[in-house]
């Protein structure tokens, strides 16, 4: 990733920041199965800029199991749902017209050039040393042959993360697409691969399968439920996502809300991404 001296500014939680000024590309992020790119803004009467992932369509290698719309729609989508639920775990995300066309264009926690911060929601442990208020996920071995455990946090936010993304039907939540800023807020990143209309649950934080939902989070689950109802939010999905997929969308919501429990992983179905974190 490009380095630089500009000092970033305090990126706004407001969506519609992210679209003014210019979008100009700084660097790639590379690992990334599908373009993702740095990108510097900087607008009218700003003295620093701010900086987000653009992710052109352009950029996005075909999935044979999301045949229809875009990995951008989808980002931009699991943001909409976030706020529409009240979670906010997920950086304002925009639909954007860049140097490289169409694709989506979200906000960038923290500080692009600062050391990462190593305060990890989903870890790994010597076999069976699950820390107080943790989750165990699953065991495995090193490449040394030690064994270790997968783990999440137990933190109420966490839990929250969970929901939404049984909600959203999220089929690639890693360990390192649970952030944490300086303030130490949760957001949650790369979507691109929810919302299919068919079971694809596929994630690490499993700790709290098939237990009750809190109340919290049903609460949200109803505000989202009605949300979903209003012509407003139908019309910013459907401009989204496939309209199965925001049918579907609507059954998971009201699925959780009667079972009130959990999802647990699906038959046929890997319940874990690879790699894990």
């Amino acid at each position: 990733m490009a380095t630089g001296a500009d000092e970033p500014t305090t990126q706004p939680d407001d969506p519609t920041a992210l679209l003014t000024g210019d979008i100009e590309v700084v660097g790639r992020v590379s690992g990334s199965s599908n373009l993702c790119l740095l990108a510097r803004l900087l607008a009218a009467g700003e003295e620093h800029p701010r900086y987000g992932i653009y992710k052109p369509v352009r950029g996005e290698r075909p999935l044979w199991d999301f045949p229809d719309g875009t990995l951008a729609g989808r980002e931009v989508a699991a943001c909409v749902v976030s706020d529409l639920g009240g979670w906010d775990l997920v950086p304002p995300t925009v639909l954007v017209d860049g140097p490289l066309g169409p694709g989506s264009l979200q906000q960038w926690v923290g500080d692009p050039f600062a050391p990462v911060d190593d305060d990890a929601v989903v870890d790994l442990v010597p076999a069976g040393e699950v820390p107080r208020g943790w989750h165990a996920v699953f065991d495995g071995e090193t490449h040394t042959g030690a064994g270790v455990s997968v783990v999440h946090s137990g933190a109420d936010d966490v839990r929250s993360l969970a929901v939404l993304d049984a909600a959203i039907n999220n089929s690639d939540r890693k360990g390192s697409h649970c952030l944490r800023d300086a303030t130490g807020r949760l957001w949650a990143i790369d979507h691109g691969v929810s919302f299919s209309a068919e079971p694809k649950l596929r994630t690490v934080l499993w700790g709290w399968e098939g237990k009750r939902l809190p109340e919290a989070e049903l609460d949200r689950l109803t505000r989202l439920e009605a949300a979903l109802g209003e012509p407003e939010a139908q019309a910013a999905l459907g401009a989204l996502l496939p309209e199965r997929d925001v049918a579907a969308l609507v059954g998971r919501v009201r699925r959780l809300l009667r079972t009130g429990r959990h999802p647990r992983p699906a038959p046929g179905w890997p319940a874990v991404p690879w790699p894990p974190l």
